[in-house]
């Protein structure tokens, strides 16, 4: 898979965790408040992809995943407290759980359909 694909995956799979998260708290989606909400998520989306770019040590798309599940999780958990947000056990359970289905599963999807193709 392209990497230029992957990242837009990744952001958009973060997006959608706010937006998820947005709508079951009754709140809006209006463009500024969704990106206040995705924006220490995305930051530490892209910090991951800027390093894997730069010093390629992941070559595996499942190796891949996990690093930018798990980077993710954690940056964007250590620069949404920096911003005052919330980071209760429960919200980062919760949000790992949620950035793992969606960012790990848009690549299990595509391992299945690469396969697929294959045949």
């Amino acid at each position: 898979m392209p990497r230029v694909l992957a990242i837009v995956l990744d952001v958009a799979s973060v997006l959608v965790f706010a937006a998820i998260g947005r709508l079951s708290h009754g709140e809006s989606l209006d463009a500024t408040q969704l990106g206040r909400t995705a924006a220490p998520f995305l930051a530490a989306t892209l910090m991951v992809w800027v390093a894997m770019i730069m010093k390629p040590f992941l070559e595996s798309s499942s190796r891949q995943g996990l690093a930018v599940w798990a980077v993710t999780l954690v940056l964007g958990m250590l620069f949404r407290a920096m911003l005052g947000g919330g980071v209760q056990v429960s919200f980062v359970i919760v949000a790992g759980i949620a950035l793992g289905v969606l960012m790990l599963g848009w690549r299990a999807l595509a391992h299945l359909a690469t396969r697929k193709a294959a045949r």
